[in-house]
């Protein structure tokens, strides 16, 4: 079979793909290009972070399963391709140990302030800045999936408090959150609901020099609201590992201020994960060949 990925990064998980997909063949699509010039042979779609909506899956004639090779699926027309009678399937439960990783690593960046801390070591400067610790400070989870119970596990153990919201919970519900969180990390999917819900009147009733978390989706955040709080001194920093447009622009300022951290999008990059990723894929091929049912198919 034709199996493409068209994702834009996370090249490493295609070798891993092909090596369990001996009898097919695994390509990257060529990311200065369409996908809709390069999609009419394929039979497997990995659209990843691409679109594949009603136009690339009406371009793709062979096209008989869509298996996105990670949990959110919101750039697939889930319609389009259910009119067409194509399964689509996600790998859920393959990074959440990664994810929560990464969140931890960008919460200490904050509260031990690692980019001055490579500033001050640059001059030779002993004993600067000032850190604080995360012990005794109240960690707020926007999310209770996998993800966001590791990191909450981890935080426990740290010595912080730990309170999570889930998807039943209301407005009332993320305000009261806010009020009690220290640190806020965000580890819930990018819907209609949740988009822009970390917005001014959140992050106003966030503790002062609260720390702010983001390893989900860019779009939860409200932008201008997050500028304004930085800039107000009221927000004592945010992690972030996702943005509102990717790739992002490296020389953006917001990314040079140095109460914000940023990642490359690496919160499920792990070998760990990407096994985990390959071998879904792998099994629900090797499925769809022998007429057998799909593992986590959603539509």
């Amino acid at each position: 079979m034709e199996i493409l990925y068209t994702g834009l990064g996370w090249i490493d998980i295609i070798p891993m793909l092909q090596a369990r997909l001996t009898a097919h063949r695994v390509q990257r699509a060529d990311p200065s290009r369409s996908v809709i010039e390069q999609i009419a042979d394929v039979e497997v779609l990995l659209p990843s972070n691409r679109p594949a909506n009603r136009e690339v899956i009406a371009a793709a004639k062979k096209l008989v399963l869509i298996q996105q090779p990670a949990v959110g699926y919101e750039g697939i027309d889930l319609d389009a391709a259910r009119e067409r009678g194509i399964p689509v399937c996600n790998a859920p439960g393959s990074n959440p140990v990664a994810v929560a990783e990464a969140a931890l690593l960008l919460m200490l960046a904050l509260a031990r302030r690692y980019k001055e801390a490579q500033q001050t070591f640059a001059r030779a400067v002993i004993g600067q800045p000032l850190g604080l610790e995360l012990s005794g400070r109240a960690l707020g989870l926007v999310g209770n999936g996998q993800s966001a119970r590791r990191l909450g596990t981890t935080a426990a153990a740290m010595g912080m408090r730990v309170v999570a919201i889930d998807s039943r919970s209301t407005r009332f519900d993320l305000l009261d959150l806010a009020r009690k969180s220290d640190v806020l990390s965000l580890h819930c999917p990018l819907t209609d609901r949740t988009r822009g819900s970390i917005d001014a009147e959140v992050l106003s009733l966030l503790p002062e020099g609260a720390l702010l978390i983001n390893a989900a989706r860019g779009g939860i955040i409200d932008r201008p609201s997050l500028e304004a709080a930085l800039a107000s001194g009221r927000l004592g920093g945010v992690g972030l590992d996702v943005y509102w447009k990717e790739p992002w622009d490296p020389l953006d300022p917001l990314f040079a201020r140095d109460d914000v951290v940023t990642l490359p999008h690496v919160g499920g990059t792990t070998r760990e994960a990407f096994a985990r990723v390959a071998d879904i894929a792998a099994e629900n091929v090797r499925r769809f060949v022998a007429g057998e049912a799909l593992l986590h198919r959603i539509a």
